[in-house]
């Protein structure tokens, strides 16, 4: 596995798309050698599985010796329903806490999905019902509750601020204000056009 081409970098340490180039060309990986181990492999019968978040930063040398294959991203729906059956659970173990200790509604899940993550994955979204799992362990160890249940309107006491809010209400009803349609690797978007009226000839 080749986790997240699009960062690699090249500075005075050396250039790792270069020892790729030789790792995943089939007329040369049959002898790659490993500079540092002084080492030759055969790596002809290796199947390389690599990953990034977007194809353009890649080196395309290194781009072309690759079959591109996009997954789209999760939607609203798949996310919650991967947070109720798996990442709740998984978190809910790793703090010691159980279901009877903490409930998170649907609602707020559905609030950290639109307002506190904006991702095409679900990395995010598990690093804040983490943050919910330690804020209900730490007051469960000061014997403060036994239980809590946490529902949209606690999630800035322990997320913070909403981090994405829509401005289609606010921006909407503004002369000179149009919207237009965009794609993004995390979904669709909303983008605002504006226009003004300025003095002179043109």
């Amino acid at each position: 596995m080749l986790d997240e081409l699009d960062k690699i970098g090249a500075d005075f340490r050396g250039d790792p798309s270069s020892a790729l180039l030789e790792v995943l060309d089939p007329e040369q990986n049959f002898s790659f050698t490993d500079h540092y181990l002084d080492q030759p492999f055969n790596l002809s019968s290796v199947m390389f599985i690599g990953t990034a978040n977007y194809t353009e930063p890649i080196p395309p040398a290194l781009h072309d010796r690759m079959e591109t294959i996009e997954l789209p991203g999760y939607t609203e729906t798949e996310k919650l329903n991967i947070a109720k059956k798996y990442l709740v659970p998984r978190q809910l173990a790793e703090h010691g806490l159980n279901k009877n200790c903490l409930t998170i509604k649907d609602q707020a899940l559905l609030t950290i999905i639109r307002s506190y993550t904006r991702e095409a994955g679900v990395r995010n979204l598990e690093r804040s019902i983490a943050a919910i799992c330690r804020a209900v362990a730490t007051e469960i160890a000061k014997n403060k509750k036994k239980r809590a249940t946490i529902d949209k309107k606690d999630l800035a006491k322990i997320l913070g601020p909403l981090k994405f809010e829509s401005e289609l209400a606010l921006r909407t009803g503004i002369p000179g204000v149009a919207t237009a349609l965009a794609f993004t690797p995390v979904g669709g978007e909303l983008l605002f056009i504006e226009s003004a009226s300025m003095p002179g000839k043109g």
